[in-house]
């Protein structure tokens, strides 16, 4: 980072998740001689905490702070997630999983699923979850890391992980503090505009004292402290196509071995999410208020965790957190880049609101300001994370659009709801020709887009023409060899308690968690 220029100190206000996450990963980007970090937060300001669930990425940005997997899981009582099963967002009842990591490899260059396809209106009967050895496993407890050995089935995994994110934020401070990163604590009475450009030049504190930075990251939540209220950049409200406004979050005891899945449950106002820890299981209810007041929702999700087992007791009373599903027009201006629910929020369905704060540090790191106000990498910053915010509501959308739950108004109205033309296009795509490789697709991609639509859309009209070129009876065998290497490669894995157990230990046998 050699043309930082003119800026030396680096500011980041507020704590949580996204705080410490900042002040680790730039921690690991700079040397504390060429950049002097701050981070204030106020212990009498909550943290909001409910989303303890990830995806892939995650892996990664561990990698960058310098986390290994064994510090991070001993540390935040993390488990293992291959993937996130829907529950009743098809008919009721029914349920499928939205596995990590690739269905079977492309057949002479053409999509494995196309083949699928083909043989499905052939007669075949397996299912597509039978070919994501991520999905078989899930489905059978079992746990393994990915490989690289094409010819090994593994390779076509990808693990994230359920956590404490309060650990994971108190594990990322430990961290930061480690590399230099001094913490204030304060509470912030008001934010100072220099008068001749109109960017941040320090933060008013609650000693009477003043805090002076050259670039602050706004991780103040959803009030946006900087970006929202000094710096004046508005919101656009999704509510439209996303209407969640409420969650309900409250831990259960462990009952059983923790399942390798995310689970999310569809339900009459929204949809509830069952999380597996080592020490604790964490659950919650997202909902729409337009069709149910808060207390009803506590008492139904209550009622719904005492009907799932006699040992799911309550570990406390039931945390409500308020939201307005959007974005910020802007994530970036002036000398400030929000990180975090200050940017917007896409409510947790599928786990991205960890993933959308790194997302935001590496892109922030990719165009780090040349000078106090550097306007044209700002506006292409806030480009790029307008676009992955946009990817990641039209794939939230579908979920509650493509549901078949008739006669409850809350999905009714999602069914019929007028939907963004970048969806429309996406599933007229499918439907016509099977296809899920779609514009702009970052995090979301073939596999993804394939799990939930073939989930909840069912089967298309047509599939990629070029999968009717292979001979029949060539087809048949390596769709039964990819089949059956999936379901082989399943049971000769550990089990996913066995896995978390190898990882709790203190010396560990060979060939472990640094995955």
């Amino acid at each position: 980072m050699e043309n930082a220029g003119k800026i030396s100190h680096l500011v980041i206000v507020g704590g949580g998740t996204a705080g410490w996450m900042s002040a680790a990963f730039f921690s690991k980007v700079f040397t504390p001689q060429q950049m002097k970090i701050t981070l204030v937060e106020s212990a009498d300001i909550g943290t909001v905490g409910v989303g303890e669930a990830t995806i892939p990425p995650i892996t990664f940005f561990n990698q960058v702070v310098g986390v290994d997997e064994r510090r991070m899981l001993t540390s935040t009582q993390g488990t293992y997630k291959l993937g996130i099963e829907f529950v009743g967002w098809g008919d009721p009842g029914d349920a499928y999983i939205h596995p990590f990591g690739n269905y079977g490899p492309p057949m002479d260059g053409v999509s494995f699923h196309a083949f699928w396809l083909r043989a499905r209106k052939l007669g075949y009967q397996a299912d597509l979850s039978e070919f994501s050895l991520s999905c078989v496993a899930a489905k059978a407890g079992k746990f393994d890391w990915r490989t690289e050995d094409p010819r090994d089935p593994r390779s076509a995994m990808a693990h994230a992980y359920h956590f404490d994110a309060s650990l994971y934020a108190k594990l990322l401070r430990e961290v930061a503090e480690g590399r230099g990163v001094k913490r204030v604590e304060r509470t912030i009475k008001g934010v100072n505009l220099d008068g001749l450009d109109g960017a941040i030049a320090s933060l008013a504190l609650d000693d009477g004292e003043t805090l002076a930075g050259d670039f602050f990251i706004d991780c103040t939540g959803f009030r946006g402290l900087l970006i929202g209220d000094a710096l004046g950049v508005g919101y656009d409200d999704w509510s439209e196509f996303l209407p969640a406004n409420r969650a309900i979050a409250v831990p259960t005891t462990r009952y059983e071995d923790p399942i390798p899945y995310t689970r999310a449950t569809a339900d009459t106002a929204g949809w509830r999410w069952r999380i597996p820890l080592q020490h604790r299981t964490g659950n919650g209810y997202v909902y729409v208020s337009d069709f149910i007041s808060d207390d009803q929702a506590a008492d139904d999700l209550l009622a719904a965790l005492a009907a799932e087992h006699p040992g799911n007791k309550v570990l406390a009373d039931p945390r409500f957190l308020r939201f307005t599903t959007g974005r910020r027009k802007k994530s970036r201006f002036k000398n400030c880049a929000a990180i975090g629910l200050s940017s917007g929020f896409l409510e947790p369905l599928e786990s991205t609101s960890i993933h959308l704060i790194q997302h935001g540090l590496i892109k922030l790191a990719g165009s780090f300001p040349l000078a106090k106000i550097d306007a044209p990498v700002a506006d292409l910053y806030s480009q790029m994370m307008g676009e992955e915010m946009e990817q990641i509501r039209d794939f939230l959308i579908y979920h509650y659009h493509a549901n078949r739950r008739v006669g409850q108004p809350l999905w009714d109205r999602m069914r019929h709801m007028t939907i963004p033309d970048s969806l429309k296009l996406k599933m007229e795509l499918f439907r016509t020709r099977g296809a899920t490789i779609f514009p702009n697709q970052t995090i979301f991609q073939e596999p993804n887009w394939l799990a939930i639509m073939i989930g909840q859309g069912g089967m298309p009209e047509g599939h990629d023409p070029l999968a009717n070129l292979m001979d029949e009876r060539v087809m048949a065998e390596r769709l039964r060899h990819v089949r059956m290497a999936c379901r082989q490669a399943a049971a000769q894995m550990p089990t996913h308690a066995s896995i978390l157990e190898r990882v709790s230990t203190p010396d560990p046998m060979k060939g472990t968690v640094d995955a």
